[in-house]
């Protein structure tokens, strides 16, 4: 199995992490509250997913 014989540098190693990254979540607003949630879930705050009462929120 091959090694390496120098040790790579810390730019070298950064550069080659550049596009390992992460990417912020996709939103949408809800039908209903207008509040922001995921796609394809129900809405946090209001419970609902396409345009019915999924979940009963606790108030």
């Amino acid at each position: 199995m091959a090694l390496p014989k120098r040790r790579s540098s810390k730019s070298r190693r950064d550069k080659r992490r550049t596009h390992k990254k992460t990417a912020a979540p996709n939103l949408a607003n809800c039908q209903d509250c207008g509040e922001a949630r995921q796609p394809h879930h129900a809405c946090p705050s209001c419970g609902s997913y396409k345009g019915r009462t999924a979940v009963e929120i606790k108030e």
